[in-house]
């Protein structure tokens, strides 16, 4: 499984329809469980982002497909960050020069 730290924020369109948001909150996560994504965590935040989810995706493609299809609604606006657990990353240090 690969891990995601997806930050979000309100468009124009979902910041009008901002009540909407635990609705579509939902219908995200099951949006996910098609590409075999689990939503491990979805915060509203005060800040920078709106949102910020953490994800558990089988691969890249799958994740890439998840962000594309959850932009092309038109509600929010993201940026993916690829996160390492600390077994992962005792994996890559490990193999450093």
């Amino acid at each position: 499984m690969v891990t995601y730290v997806v930050l979000a924020n309100f468009t124009d369109q979902g910041i009008r329809s901002a009540k909407d948001s635990p609705k579509r909150a939902e219908a995200f996560k099951k949006m996910a469980e098609t590409f075999g994504i689990t939503v491990k965590e979805l915060f509203w935040t005060q800040g920078r982002y709106d949102i910020v989810t953490i994800l558990d995706a089988p691969d890249e493609f799958s994740a890439m497909t998840l962000s594309l299809s959850l932009g092309a609604l038109g509600n929010v606006r993201t940026e993916s960050l690829r996160a390492f657990s600390v077994e992962d990353m005792t994996k890559v240090v490990g193999k450093m020069l």
